[in-house]
């Protein structure tokens, strides 16, 4: 069974309209499960130091 919570979360607004780009693309319900999804991945694919330490700010001047 599910355990979905509602949670606020700030993210940027090219993230969001990225989330709701990808739920179009993939046809998934909403951007929320575009989250999920990538979330998903990171936790089960993905090494959590690179994922956590490598710097990545596409909006960073």
């Amino acid at each position: 069974m599910k355990d979905k919570i509602n949670a606020s979360l700030e993210i940027e607004r090219v993230q969001q309209e990225w989330l709701q780009e990808m739920a179009a693309k993939y046809q998934l319900p909403d951007p929320s499960k575009a989250l999920r999804v990538v979330l998903d991945h990171a936790r089960t694919a993905g090494d959590e130091n690179v994922i956590f330490e490598t710097i990545r700010c596409l909006g960073c001047e």
